[in-house]
C-alpha cells in the first residue's frame, strides 16, 4: 500500500507549547462549542488510520480528542463534495508545509512533518474528508489559520 506520507502527531505537551507560543498566528475563531471543549480537553491519544484500498493511500492521525470531535462535532460524510475538500486541503497542506520549513517562525511542536499531498491525485472521499476535518480541528483547537478561510463547523 502506498502511503500518502501524512503522519500528524500532536501530543499533550502541545498544550504547554501553545500557551507559550507566539500570538502572531493565533486567530479569533468562531465560538468554540461545549462539545469541542470536551474533545479539546482529551489527553489520551486517539489514532485514526484512514486507508483507501482502491487508491492505496493512507493517513495516520494521532491527536488527543480528534476522534471524539470527528464523531460529535464535524459535519457528516457527504456534507462536503470531494472537490471542495480537495481544493481546501491543497491550500492548507501548502501552508502547513511552509510552516514546517520555517521552524524559527512557527512552533515545531505543532508543525513537525511535511505532508505529501499532491494535486491531481485522487485520494478518495474518505482520505479527503478526514484530512479536511483534521485541519479544521487543528485550527480551532490551537487557534491557527492555515488559509484565507475561518475554520468553521
Amino acid at each position: 500500500m502506498k502511503k500518502i506520507s501524512i503522519f500528524l502527531m500532536v501530543t499533550s505537551l502541545l498544550v504547554f507549547a501553545f500557551s507559550c507560543g507566539s500570538t502572531k498566528e493565533k486567530v479569533n475563531n468562531p465560538e468554540i462549542t461545549d462539545a469541542e471543549k470536551v474533545a479539546f480537553s482529551q489527553v489520551e491519544g486517539d489514532t485514526i488510520e484512514i486507508a483507501n484500498e482502491e487508491t492505496e493511500y493512507q493517513i495516520i492521525i494521532i491527536e488527543p480528542g480528534f476522534n471524539i470531535w470527528l464523531q460529535s462535532v464535524a459535519r457528516p460524510e457527504g456534507y462536503y463534495s470531494q472537490s471542495f475538500m480537495e481544493n481546501r486541503n491543497q491550500l492548507m497542506v501548502m501552508e502547513w508545509n511552509r510552516r514546517v520549513l520555517q521552524p524559527m517562525q512557527f512552533d515545531t511542536n505543532l508543525y513537525e512533518l511535511q505532508i505529501d499531498y499532491q494535486q491531481g491525485i485522487d485520494y478518495g472521499y474518505e482520505v479527503n474528508y478526514k484530512l479536511y476535518n483534521y485541519f479544521i480541528y487543528f485550527q480551532r483547537k490551537y487557534r491557527q489559520r492555515l488559509g484565507p478561510f475561518l475554520p468553521r463547523i
